[in-house]
């Protein structure tokens, strides 16, 4: 049977830590503040954002909602944007995508200031993270993964990392970021040939292709850590989420692995808040 690693106990590690941070700026009157902008009311940002603003409250740091009706006008919301990128109490932005189809999302996300894009939403933003540079902040889900592989003592550097999955939100990032660690990364996807193959010769498989149970026993072998990022409609449990794993057939083979739901997943808002934390502090150097 594999170890599970759980992310509560990561999540409450950096809560402590962030809290020192938070404390340190307060006694220089400095207040950290995410500003969350979000486009009418999907049950899945309402979710996410509650997780937000409760984190925020334990590491006692602010946080404002900037609320905009589903209907909202491209022109009204660009200038929307502009105010909140230009309020110097804000000092990291979340911004809830994808944005209703009538407003030009990829215009929106470049008027985001880059030194406030704490989740990646601007191409500077993602620029930063494969140009190696530490001001830039990855997508909070691959940050999320490095935490988890941190917590863990699951050293990187020298090791075999397949990452299966080439999206721009975890994919792509989470390659970068075991590189800048000195991992061995194959970049694989749904049509790469004998992917099941390739994916036995990990030391460390991160699975975030979107597919729910695609990773299957003949996917592992003994020895391997697999983080799984999915988070997908079980189709066997109506009404229950899954990952891009197959639990039950991949955990009595491989030495660690990550649980969907209580994985990845619930490391995301704290490294939200450590991210905004730290533009916090970059934009008061």
């Amino acid at each position: 049977m594999a170890e599970v690693l759980k992310g509560k106990p990561v999540a409450d590690a950096m809560k402590e830590e962030l809290k020192q941070k938070v404390a340190a700026l307060k006694e220089r009157g400095i207040t950290p503040t995410l500003g969350i902008v979000r486009v009418g009311a999907r049950p899945d940002d309402l979710f996410y954002e509650g997780g937000a603003k409760k984190t925020c409250d334990v590491v006692d740091m602010a946080y404002q909602v900037f609320e905009y009706p589903e209907d909202i006008s491209q022109e009204d919301f660009e200038q929307a944007i502009i105010e909140v990128g230009n309020n110097k109490a804000i000092n990291g932005i979340l911004m809830f995508a994808p944005l209703p189809k009538h407003l030009d999302e990829k215009k929106i996300r470049t008027m985001i200031p880059v030194a406030k894009d704490v989740d990646c939403l601007t191409l500077g933003g993602a620029a930063k993270i494969f140009a190696d540079d530490p001001t830039g902040f990855p997508p909070c889900t691959p940050a999320a993964c490095m935490d988890m592989l941190h917590f863990y003592n699951i050293p990187i550097k020298g090791k075999r990392c397949v990452v299966l999955g080439r999206s721009l939100v975890v994919g792509k990032p989470v390659a970068m970021l075991l590189l800048r660690e000195h991992g061995t990364v194959t970049i694989c996807h749904s049509r790469t040939l004998d992917l099941p193959g390739v994916c036995r010769e990990a030391e460390i498989l991160i699975a975030a292709v979107g597919r729910a149970k695609m990773v299957k026993a003949n996917f592992v072998k003994p020895g391997q850590i697999v983080i799984d990022v999915g988070i997908n409609e079980d189709p066997d449990r109506p009404g229950k989420y899954c990952g891009d794993v197959d639990f039950a057939e991949v955990e009595p083979i491989v030495e660690k692995i990550t649980p969907v739901p209580a994985g990845v997943g619930s490391v995301t808002t704290a490294v939200l808040c450590k991210q905004t934390i730290m533009a916090c502090e970059l934009q008061n150097a």
